[in-house]
């Protein structure tokens, strides 16, 4: 009987098993795009410089997502809904685009100049995150996922450290991808623009108050 509450209390996890989709096919593009790929590029991406101590907020952005998501996953059934719309539609668009136009990146330091331990954090990075299927950001796109999410949320947009902490950390993430020349100005933008789009399609239609009818907390 317990486990059978505990089904029908967690049954929205379905949603997850989007994981065995995204995870085998992002693979895939990690061991198939190495060559032949298009280099995104700006001119504005020269006047970038790299900066190691980024890769702390960018490093933070897996925290930030798995506890924005399992807030939402515990506490309000209809905001987790709403997120996971709006990532894993980013995500699979992520992946269509990097599957039809490879991408990749020629943005990363040949040489470092300094040797400190953000420096080696960032080594760690590159050792295991490859220069290609960039296009557009997804820790852009899902860092502005989780911000509009907790604003949207009637619970969490009360608390004030929380709304302008997580407004703080997605800007940084979001800085971070260009200072650590993870990604080109055009990544970025192009995850906003999409984020944007989605925000209107999952969220702008509807009143922020309707969060007191639909915010369904699971004790």
């Amino acid at each position: 009987m317990k486990i059978k509450k505990l089904l029908q209390r967690y049954k929205h996890a379905w949603v997850l098993l989007y994981i065995f989709i995204y995870v085998p096919w992002f693979l895939w593009l990690e061991k198939t795009v190495t060559k032949d790929y298009y280099v995104i590029h700006s001119s504005i991406d020269d006047y970038i410089p790299f900066v190691e101590y980024f890769v702390v907020p960018y490093l933070l952005w897996f925290v930030f997502i798995a506890v924005t998501t399992g807030y939402f996953f515990f506490r309000d059934t209809q905001g987790f809904y709403k997120l996971t719309l709006f990532l894993f539609s980013g995500m699979t668009l992520f992946l269509i685009i990097c599957t039809m136009f490879p991408n990749g990146l020629d943005l990363r330091p040949d040489v470092f100049t300094r040797d400190n331990i953000f420096i080696d954090m960032v080594k760690q990075v590159h050792r295991a995150d490859t220069p290609t299927n960039v296009l557009p950001s997804i820790h852009v796109f899902n860092s502005l996922g989780a911000y509009i999410s907790i604003i949207r949320s009637r619970e969490l947009s009360r608390i004030k450290w929380v709304r302008y902490g997580s407004l703080v950390l997605t800007v940084s993430i979001i800085l971070s991808t260009m200072f650590l020349k993870q990604h080109s100005i055009i990544d970025v933008v192009t995850a906003l623009a999409f984020g944007t789009l989605m925000y209107v399609l999952v969220y702008a239609r509807e009143p922020k108050t309707s969060g007191q009818l639909s915010h369904q907390p699971i004790y």
